[in-house]
């Protein structure tokens, strides 16, 4: 799957353009984003795409040198598996 990315989104759609995955993670504070939505359609669930979202935007986040907080609930269950992005994570 081929993601679309700008700053604070990440996303694919299917051949006939229509939205099947995002995330989407606005910046909040000068050097800190929000994790705060992820979408995946049926029609591609079970095929690891919200991970696949999730480590396209610690590498989005990472390479734009921030950090993160988290308020996705799919985001936090991601980071708890993941703890070698911890790092990404803002101080509370």
């Amino acid at each position: 799957m081929n993601f679309q990315q700008k700053n604070g989104r990440i996303w694919a759609e299917n051949e006939e353009g229509r939205l099947v995955a995002e995330i989407s993670f606005p910046q909040v504070r000068r050097d800190v984003v929000n994790i705060d939505h992820t979408f995946v359609d049926s029609s591609l669930q079970g095929q690891g795409v919200a991970g696949k979202l999730v480590q396209a935007a610690a590498d989005q986040i990472r390479a734009r040198e921030l950090k993160a907080v988290l308020t996705c609930p799919y985001a936090k269950k991601w980071f708890e598996t993941h703890p070698e992005q911890r790092d990404l994570l803002a101080e509370p």
